[in-house]
């Protein structure tokens, strides 16, 4: 089966060195992606993680991921945004003894699970996006993200 078409456009506001290359990004986002999209995403540091997720959510601390949805047509392409604050990705996966690239890869699995329509606000569609999660992240040799030192549950939204 082909990968759906993937416009994507990285952009690095941060000069974190820990933030994976372009390619390997790429890569991870074809295997989240089940259709069409064309998707930013946007590597923050501290400050405008903040700023975004104050302005668009009402919570003044930087969160990890943030997805805008822009298309979210049932049949057409997808559009949006992602926006991945990297040293709040640095803090968690020290913090959960996790591998820094394979956090990135989760956190930006995550948000183009919500920019096709995923949540977690509900018990069962958070067991539903956290199956497909775990399904992508092993197809790309990833460990599960949620394994023994699961912590409290992403709050990517947007």
């Amino acid at each position: 089966m082909k990968a759906p078409g993937l416009e994507i456009a990285i952009q690095r506001a941060s000069r974190a060195a820990h933030i994976p290359p372009d390619a390997r990004l790429r890569a991870w986002a074809r295997a989240a992606l089940a259709r069409r999209a064309s998707v930013t995403v946007r590597y923050v540091a501290e400050a405008e993680g903040r700023r975004l997720n104050r302005e668009f959510r009402g919570k003044d601390y930087a969160t990890n991921v943030l997805t805008f949805v822009y298309e979210a047509a049932p049949r057409g392409p997808l559009s949006g945004d992602i926006v991945i604050c990297a040293p709040v990705v640095a803090r968690e996966a020290r913090a959960q003894g996790k591998d820094v690239r394979a956090h990135h890869a989760h956190l930006l699995v995550h948000g183009l699970l919500h920019l096709q329509g995923y949540d977690h606000e509900i018990g069962s569609e958070a067991a539903r996006m956290e199956r497909r999660e775990r399904a992508i992240l092993a197809r790309l040799g990833f460990p599960d993200p949620y394994g023994e030192r699961r912590s409290a549950p992403l709050e990517a939204t947007g």
